[in-house]
């Protein structure tokens, strides 16, 4: 298969040596879960000693561990971590969150269309209990997420903004739904925000302080570059004096700031040494730096898409790091599959081709995918 020539990409340089990414893969998947450094390899095999030969391994070491990950995930969302709690996963951060709040009664619950069940079902709940009305913004046909959501929370007549469950980016194509625009009209209406951040903590800079959430959640095995099954879970201070969902000795009423909410079984020794690898080492490049070498590749795949007569989401208005892909007369069927057969893993997602590349995309895995879909789409081979 002829490689389509693409620009090289000048920000972040290509960090592929720090995985175990064969040159002759196109992983452009980390919206669903990314590879491991190899440092954080190493973390987890290393943990994994610790429950082999336990005696070897003090458990006094393990609490610093905690911290030492609570501390990571805190810097990247401009907290503190008394502020953060450590979850099993977003479900249920949400969980918690819903549990902690007390909505107006016959107020509205404001989400978007299609969006991710981790963001719905807890709050579904929550809205049985509390009277509340669910409005949920249709996909706009400009694809301007913002300005839909705008034009909801201040539509004359509607019943009061009581919660707004948002996300700084649709999941499924990139869409950008602007929290630097969207928070502050959310806190005008005297509505409670939680946002899920799972789409953006380690690949777009999140800010707790300018968004001031009620809560925010993210986990670790997407654009974190961590294991399956840890989460963090933002908490604002006057947020901090509720209740978790399980009870044991180490979240009880003393339990400081977020930590009230930490999960149980907590000093896992694979885990968390893992996401603080992981996070540390999105630290190391800075978040900056790795949004902008994500816009040059998103930019590239976006141009080259769009000259085989594909639409895109336009730049304006889509997330740094995604880039969605939505034929008018829908994908072809077995384009992922298709795909696949030629090195190049991506997703479909509600209509979409979902491309998501991360740090160890080079410009020979953006020339092979759009090779991929060229092929896949019925061009010469």
């Amino acid at each position: 298969m002829p490689a389509t020539a693409l620009p090289h990409v000048e920000d972040l340089p290509c960090q592929r040596h720090l995985f175990e990414v064969p040159a002759e893969v196109s992983y452009l998947y980390a919206a669903a879960w990314s590879p491991l450094p190899h440092c954080v390899r190493i973390a987890g095999e290393t943990g994994l000693l610790t429950k082999r030969r336990p005696w070897d391994h003090p458990r006094e070491m393990i609490p610093a561990w905690v911290e030492r990950a609570r501390a990571a995930a805190a810097g990247l969302i401009g907290a503190q971590p008394d502020d953060v709690a450590i979850v099993g996963a977003v479900s249920h951060a949400m969980a918690v969150a819903a549990r902690n709040l007390a909505p107006v009664p016959g107020g509205r619950l404001l989400r978007v269309a299609d969006e991710f069940p981790s963001l719905r079902f807890a709050f579904d709940r929550l809205a049985v209990v509390e009277g509340l009305t669910v409005e949920e913004v249709a996909r706009p046909s400009d694809g301007d997420w913002t300005a839909a959501l705008l034009t909801a929370i201040a539509r004359p007549g509607a019943p009061p903004l009581a919660l707004a469950t948002l996300t700084p980016l649709h999941w499924t194509d990139g869409s950008l739904i602007d929290l630097d625009r969207l928070a502050p009209a959310v806190h005008a209406a005297g509505a409670a925000l939680v946002i899920d951040a799972t789409q953006a903590v380690g690949a777009i800079p999140v800010d707790v302080a300018r968004w001031r959430p009620d809560f925010l959640a993210f986990p670790t095995y997407k654009w974190a570059l961590g294991p399956y099954g840890l989460a963090f879970l933002y908490a604002a201070p006057h947020r901090q004096d509720g209740s978790a969902l399980d009870e044991h000795v180490g979240n009880r009423s003393s339990a400081a700031g977020a930590r009230r909410y930490d999960r149980g079984e907590l000093n896992n020794p694979v885990a968390l040494p893992m996401a603080a690898a992981g996070l540390e080492l999105i630290a190391s490049w800075g978040v900056p730096a790795v949004a902008a070498r994500l816009r040059g590749l998103t930019d590239r795949l976006a141009d080259a898409i769009e000259a085989l007569d594909l639409p895109t989401v336009p730049r304006s208005l889509r997330a740094t790091h995604i880039l969605g892909v939505r034929p008018p007369g829908g994908l072809p069927v077995g384009l992922v599959e298709s795909l696949r057969r030629n090195a190049v893993f991506a997703s479909e997602r509600a209509g979409a081709l979902r491309l998501s590349p991360h740090v160890w995309v080079n410009d020979e895995d953006l020339a092979r995918c759009v090779d991929a879909i060229r092929v896949g789409l019925g061009g010469p081979v």
